[in-house]
């Protein structure tokens, strides 16, 4: 709520930070988490909402990379799969076992041999630790699973498992579990200059509430850059390298009616069209389906999906499924999402570029974190971790994030119990979804949540579930928060036309 935003950024100034990370995302979430249960005195500022980049538009998965194993990068697999075990059991709540059905047919570009010995590999980098060993399957055992398949020419497949999650509260249960242990975390707090001592080392950053236009200095120790997609424009703020060291690829998925495709849980396909490896997923009463893999032609702040990223979608989708016949108009919604990944390894194709990570240090000091998937996020902040320690010259402390539990199991229970409390807040906010009042009012009080983008885009998923991107439900929820946050009737209005422009950059559909 509105006390505790403003303790929150009160809070930035209290003193020197060890170190400040800058944003938001899982990365960003992830290594305040790993530093604060270090003992580190820290901070992170995110200038929009946490996860309102890239991780809140991934395909929602926890995996191991099966698809990767193709292009040789097997340090990737064997980490994520390590990282996939991780998560299932330090985020029950989160991240559940999900059985993948991959159909194979004559003539295709990985025939059934090399997808056998694919998941053979997969399950032996995984140390035969995962949720279960993969089965190949016979014609009629592929169309048992997923009889709406195509049957033309099927000459077999494969189960195999690996992990769902909703990579958005991912973030948020990363980021408030940095909070437990004791970091100082906001968003819609932005990083508008670094600051640095006579030296030029870098000593903290000059930040902005975007809701107030308060600015603070946040003196640190050090400061970490964990912008993903926006990793180059912090780096300006530090100095101006001469070379891109971040180049991202669009990932773009759409969701249709479930029943539309037939599908009865989630399916690996190889598309007809190109032969790249995308995902038909089980998200009810939806489908999702992604992802391409194409050059970003435009910056993070503007990638959205275009007519053409949908109509490759839906015709991979149909040549799979020929009963589905899916047509531009069941489409419900379509987003997009940039892969921060390494410059200096990514320099051909899109679908065999690396999604290894690296770190470096600027001339100033600023530890930079970029590449990397949402699976691997907890090691990924730890390596960032143990380069801080170092670079702070103090002891080294092992991480123990790998073995406590990220916040947020009783969620539910507390929505509930705050709904039994408020009967007015049990009310749906949608017919025919879930989603009460009492969602958003939890929200607010306990998740940091401050406009309307952060209620139905990010701590629902209204905005991705409904055709016009949540703007019918968008006053009623403005209503709903607006005591909890002090929202006059115009700061509504201005809150719901702030949300459309929101919604409208994520979710409409260039040409």
């Amino acid at each position: 709520m509105i006390a505790d935003r403003a303790a929150r950024h009160a809070a930035l100034t209290a003193g020197e930070f060890d170190v400040l990370i800058i944003g938001g995302g899982i990365t960003g979430a992830g290594v305040a988490r790993d530093a604060a249960t270090r003992g580190l005195r820290t901070a992170l500022v995110e200038r929009d909402d946490y996860a309102s980049g890239t991780s809140s538009r991934s395909s929602r998965l926890v995996h191991g990379g099966v698809r990767y194993l193709e292009h040789g990068h097997f340090h990737l697999v064997f980490e994520a799969s390590r990282e996939r075990r991780t998560l299932l059991r330090i985020a029950p709540h989160l991240v559940r076992p999900l059985p993948f059905t991959w159909p194979v047919y004559r003539g295709a570009r990985v025939p059934r041999w090399k997808l056998g010995a694919g998941l053979l590999l997969y399950d032996t980098l995984a140390l035969w630790r995962n949720v279960a060993p993969h089965r190949r399957l016979d014609p009629a055992a592929v169309l048992d699973r997923e009889p709406a398949l195509d049957q033309t020419d099927l000459v077999g497949g494969a189960v195999y498992y690996d992990a769902a999650t909703d990579d958005a509260r991912l973030t948020l249960a990363t980021a408030l579990g940095a909070a437990a242990a004791g970091a100082v975390v906001t968003n819609h707090a932005e990083a508008r200059a670094i600051t640095h001592d006579a030296s030029g080392r870098a000593v903290g950053a000059v930040v902005r509430d975007t809701l107030t236009g308060a600015e603070v200095h946040v003196a640190a120790r050090l400061v970490v850059n964990a912008a993903g997609p926006w990793g180059d424009a912090i780096r300006r703020l530090d100095y101006r390298p001469d070379t891109e060291t971040v180049r991202g690829t669009k990932g773009v998925h759409v969701a249709v009616p479930a029943n539309r495709v037939g599908n009865r849980g989630a399916v690996t396909l190889v598309s007809a069209l190109d032969g790249r490896v995308m995902f038909v997923l089980p998200a009810p009463p939806h489908t999702i389906i992604g992802t391409t893999d194409t050059p970003a032609l435009s910056g993070p702040d503007d990638v959205r999906a275009s007519e053409e990223d949908i109509s490759y979608l839906l015709e991979s989708v149909n040549a799979a499924f020929p009963g589905a016949h899916l047509l531009r108009n069941d489409v419900v919604s379509a987003w997009a999402g940039i892969r921060p990944l390494v410059a200096a390894h990514n320099e051909g194709d899109p679908s065999s570029a690396s999604r290894e990570h690296s770190i470096d240090a600027s001339p100033s000091g600023v530890i930079t974190v970029t590449g990397g998937k949402l699976t691997t996020y907890r090691a990924m902040a730890a390596e960032v971790v143990d380069a801080a320690e170092q670079a702070l010259r103090v002891a080294h402390t092992p991480a123990c994030t790998h073995v406590t539990l990220l916040p947020g199991g009783d969620r539910e229970t507390a929505v509930r119990q705050l709904a039994v409390t408020s009967p007015s807040l049990a009310v749906p906010l949608l017919e025919g979804f879930a989603y009460t009042a009492a969602d958003l009012v939890y929200a607010v009080q306990h998740e940091h949540a401050c406009t309307l983008g952060d209620l139905l885009i990010r701590r629902t998923h209204i905005a991705f579930e409904t055709s016009d991107a949540g703007a019918t439900v968008a006053p009623r929820a403005a209503a709903t928060v607006a005591p909890f946050l002090q929202w006059s009737e115009a700061d509504q209005k201005a809150q719901v036309e702030a949300y459309t422009r929101e919604a409208a950059r994520i979710f409409a559909v260039d040409p």
